[in-house]
């Protein structure tokens, strides 16, 4: 695998504007168009029309941006692993003698040389609106209509609550009847808990800070990658380029919500195989808190780059999670290599 065979491909995907069109209008043009749309409806009516960016703006936007961004990269890795035999290119790359593998392995950084810079841009356009276009950051947390001080440590809010028990209640213990105020004994015992909904709550309600940017700009990248390097093995696998990403399609927007939702009996490890549940367990903590379901049997449960489960079905050790996602990576790119490796010319 050399560096001229590398830049052949990427030229080979490049030239395909339909799909880099597609792939820059569902990824970056859909980014563009909801924040401009709101940054034009808030300059002409600031009153009824809040500014563009906004917490809630953001997850929607960054959910939305991970899952198109899996299927467009399904879809151009499809084509990176169907290009050489829909164009009729591939017996003659076999007669020079060149290495079947190299001619594999080059597909994988010249299409993610092509997939990630859009993505990454995509994103970095949200976060500069988010930043310098977004609300002020809130000085208190409103936990189910109670107003909390924002930035609170474990301890501070154990102290808060001893102090305004009447609104600790209302906050914490919400019914339609006034709940008696918790004890001291009950606050220590639950105090887990009890901040674990608060920072689910003040992380909804405030723009995200840099770091957490990163986190989820990165988990955004890694189920790009997932799904380009499914899409190539895929794809490599059956020679189909629209087979390969009806298959993903329909892995992503019917398959996996579908295992992530639902407890089915005796198969829960094998709903855990699916790639997107265990990213959906990797999201960072500032999507999953958002608006995300994150409240069935697997609880929130903090997981690498402070992750939340948003899935209803039990979370998988940390072992298992990445054990799943490196598998899905190894195993794809396997499977194309060795069907490159074993295709009759």
């Amino acid at each position: 695998m050399t560096w001229a065979l590398i830049a052949t491909k990427h030229l080979e995907l490049r030239k395909r504007r339909g799909l880099m069109v597609t792939a820059a209008l569902l990824t970056v043009g859909i980014v563009v168009l909801v924040l401009g749309l709101r940054l034009v409806f808030h300059l002409f009516d600031p009153a009824s029309d809040g500014p563009a960016g906004s917490p809630s703006i953001f997850s929607g936007l960054s959910n939305l941006l991970a899952e198109f961004g899996f299927l467009v990269a399904a879809a151009v890795g499809a084509a990176a692993g169907t290009t050489d035999l829909t164009d009729g290119v591939f017996r003659g790359l076999v007669i020079t003698g060149r290495s079947r593998l190299a001619l594999y392995l080059a597909r994988i950084p010249a299409g993610l040389a092509v997939i990630l810079p859009v993505i990454a841009v995509a994103f970095t356009v949200l976060c500069l609106v988010t930043s310098y276009a977004g609300i002020p950051q809130p000085t208190s947390v409103s936990v189910n209509g109670v107003s909390i001080p924002a930035n609170f440590d474990q301890a501070e809010l154990q102290g808060w609550i001893q102090q305004h028990p009447q609104q600790a209640a209302a906050a914490f213990q919400p019914g339609p009847t006034p709940s008696p105020a918790p004890s001291g004994a009950t606050v220590s015992r639950n105090i887990t808990v009890l901040y674990g909904e608060y920072t689910d709550d003040e992380i909804a309600g405030s723009n995200p800070a840099v770091n957490e940017m990163v986190k989820i700009g990165l988990w955004i990248e890694l189920e790009v990658a997932v799904g380009f390097l499914a899409g190539l093995g895929l794809g490599s696998l059956t020679g189909q380029r629209t087979l390969t990403i009806i298959v993903l399609i329909g892995l992503e927007i019917i398959v996996t919500p579908i295992l992530a939702a639902h407890v089915i009996p005796y198969f829960i490890d094998g709903q855990r195989l699916a790639v997107g549940v265990a990213l959906d367990q990797l999201r960072p903590a500032a999507l999953g808190a958002a608006g995300l379901s994150g409240g069935g049997p697997g609880g929130p449960g903090r997981v690498l780059f402070g992750g939340r489960g948003a899935l209803d079905i039990p979370l998988m050790p940390t072992w298992a999670m990445i054990s799943v996602i490196v598998g899905w990576i190894v195993g794809w790119s396997v499977i194309g290599a060795w069907r490159m490796m074993t295709r009759d010319a």
